[in-house]
């Protein structure tokens, strides 16, 4: 459970009661990412951004990583299938882990108010509206936090200051006919506005052959499973 009694939150308010300055949170650095990451998000996470993630629930949990493993409260909403094997495999840490699997219509409620009380909110949106787009950009802008839609298909996040895209790869660890699925690469694409706006991609292990996010040279011929 989230523990409000640990954050310093100082401000400087005008006379209506709205935030002038908030000494508590403004210039915070950014938040870490994993070594593999680094190509394509070389300032790591940009506190007050929104970084969409199209195309793999791996690379949304490898983004977190990093963060979570450093100190950081996540929080995942409208991932009802998302395992607690899965995020500690790619560096979450479970007790600073909130998930709301099902929030149904008031997603943007639930996700707003997590912008609030933690570090980086992940969400599946239920829906997407120029409303919420902003309301949710400006929510995570004003309490430095990092949001994070994870979109599927053509989807996208307007206005992302970051966007992530990975395109399906080659699995290994099977050859001639025996053997398990060990590890999967994947190219991983980043564009954005502002810091991001020249285009960075690169190749990553995802997962890796023993767990987690790791680079990798080039993408291996592909491997056709037979059934």
């Amino acid at each position: 459970m989230f523990d409000p009694g640990g954050v310093l939150d100082v401000a400087i308010r005008k006379a209506d009661g709205t935030t002038a300055v908030d000494l508590g949170r403004s210039g915070a650095p950014p938040l870490p990412v994993a070594p593999a990451l680094a190509p394509i998000l070389p300032d790591g996470l940009r506190r007050g951004s929104t970084v969409s993630v199209t195309g793999s629930l791996s690379l949304l949990l490898a983004l977190l990583g990093a963060a979570s493993a450093e100190g950081a409260w996540c929080a995942l909403v409208g991932f009802p299938r998302v395992s607690a094997e899965a995020a500690h495999e790619y560096g979450i840490e479970l007790s600073r882990l909130a998930i709301v699997p099902a929030p149904g219509a008031g997603w943007t409620t639930a996700v707003g108010a997590l912008l609030d009380a933690v570090d980086i909110v992940a969400a599946r949106p239920a829906r997407i509206t120029p409303g919420d787009v902003r309301r949710l950009a400006a929510r995570a802008r004003s309490r430095d936090a990092v949001l994070v839609p994870f979109l599927a298909g053509a989807d996208s996040w307007p206005g992302a200051d970051v966007r992530l895209t990975a395109r399906a790869g080659a699995w290994s660890g099977i050859g001639g006919g025996t053997g398990r699925l060990r590890g999967r690469q994947v190219s991983v694409s980043a564009e954005g506005r502002g810091h991001a706006a020249r285009p960075r991609a690169t190749t990553l292990w995802l997962p890796a052959p023993g767990g987690g996010v790791a680079g990798a040279e080039a993408p291996t011929p592909a491997i056709k499973l037979v059934s």
